[in-house]
């Protein structure tokens, strides 16, 4: 089962890997290619990242709430 760390870091690369897909697809546009595969692909990798999201929400509710030694502005006493 990977850890919320895993999860976050994934998310990120995916998002990374959105971008660069989003872009790919702007320049296909505008060579006047068809970009039908390419927004299927995004559709895909957007469902992956939804996913993930819903698994590091779930991650983090199971995690304790732990507020003890924090004192407002970050320090500690």
């Amino acid at each position: 089962m990977p850890d919320i760390n895993f999860i976050k870091s994934e998310i990120e690369r995916m998002r990374v890997q959105l971008s660069r897909q989003r872009k790919e697809i702007q320049q296909l546009e505008r060579a006047g290619i068809s970009t039908a595969s390419a927004e299927l692909l995004l559709g895909r990798m957007l469902v992956k990242v939804e996913g993930l999201r819903d698994e590091r929400d779930r991650l983090k509710a199971e995690q304790p709430h732990t507020m003890q030694g924090k004192v407002l502005g970050g320090r500690k006493w």
